[in-house]
């Protein structure tokens, strides 16, 4: 029987030794900056993203390692946004994964330009540490990374979170705000990771439905955690989306049928990997641990 933990455990201890590897080390000048960078990436996490990232490489028969830089490239795109989330100007949070914040321990403009580097690094990460890939799957990748943070992605939605405040959206606008804030980057790790692993066309679609459907899940679950989990376990206070007016899935159907739709969200990406053989039960089983989790 596949043991989700150990894997996560495992690849969570090779994801963390490359990400140190791939970043500048903090001695470098000016160190205060390169400080920030590494308490940004490095204070602890899932590591869900680039575990996806090598997962979906490893189910379409691909070598993990081709994949790492993207996968930790993902990872420095997900630091970032936190970094930036937990500013004063958007979230104003004081901890993170249990722990002071960037902008507490380093101070708003350090931390404002930290997440500046780790944006430009993680393309630069990509471009300059991807080994036995074509130059045309890299592009792609780098193409396909750079739309799901920006324009076509993770900053639009958001926007669209912070333009909601006080007020609750309908159920259109709400898919499509956590499609792009939390959707887009969890489902370009797992594609990115197929694509690097030479999958067919058909199989990187199947994996574009499975990522759009565990974004879904994901946001869907932190929703409910906000308002439900233990504050000792998710490392942030509880009830801050109440606190700030955003608009939730539970705000806007009820915590019954928010757990209804993150469940069905979880059972269509297990549904989507129905082509693949056992090689993908580690997707499947993060389908699954998405909507179960306590953190």
């Amino acid at each position: 029987m596949f043991d989700l933990q150990s894997y996560l455990t495992e690849k969570r201890a090779v994801i963390d030794s490359a990400l140190d590897r791939y970043l500048p080390p903090e001695e470098r000048y000016p160190q205060e900056l390169f400080r920030a960078v590494r308490y940004g990436v490095l204070q602890g996490g899932k590591r869900l993203r680039p575990t996806l990232t090598l997962a979906a490489c490893e189910a379409v028969g691909g070598d993990a390692e081709v994949a790492m830089p993207t996968a930790c490239a993902v990872e420095f795109i997900h630091a970032f946004s936190l970094i930036h989330d937990d500013l004063p100007a958007l979230d104003n949070d004081d901890l993170r994964r249990g722990q002071p914040t960037t902008h507490k321990v380093f101070g708003e403009p350090i931390a404002i330009l930290a997440g500046d580097v780790l944006l430009a690094y993680a393309f630069q990460t990509i471009a300059q540490f991807t080994r036995d890939a074509s130059p045309s799957i890299v592009l792609e990748v780098s193409r396909r990374v750079a739309a799901a943070t920006g324009a076509e992605g993770m900053v639009v939605g958001q926007v669209v979170d912070m333009i909601s405040e006080g007020r609750q959206v309908d159920g259109k606008t709400m898919e499509f705000m956590h499609a792009n804030k939390t959707g887009a980057l969890l489902k370009v790790a797992v594609v990115s990771g197929g694509l690097l692993g030479g999958g067919t066309p058909e199989q990187v679609s199947a994996l574009e439905t499975y990522g759009e459907k565990i974004g879904l899940a994901f946001q869907i679950a932190d929703d409910i955690l906000d308002i439900v989990g233990d504050e000792t376990k998710i490392g942030k206070p509880v009830g801050s989306d109440l606190e700030q007016r955003k608009s939730t899935y539970p705000g806007l159907y009820g915590l019954t049928r928010s757990r209804e739709l993150a469940r069905q969200a979880s059972d269509g990406a297990v549904a989507a990997l129905q082509p693949f053989d056992d090689r993908a039960e580690p997707l499947r089983s993060i389908a699954r641990f998405i909507v179960e989790r306590d953190s």
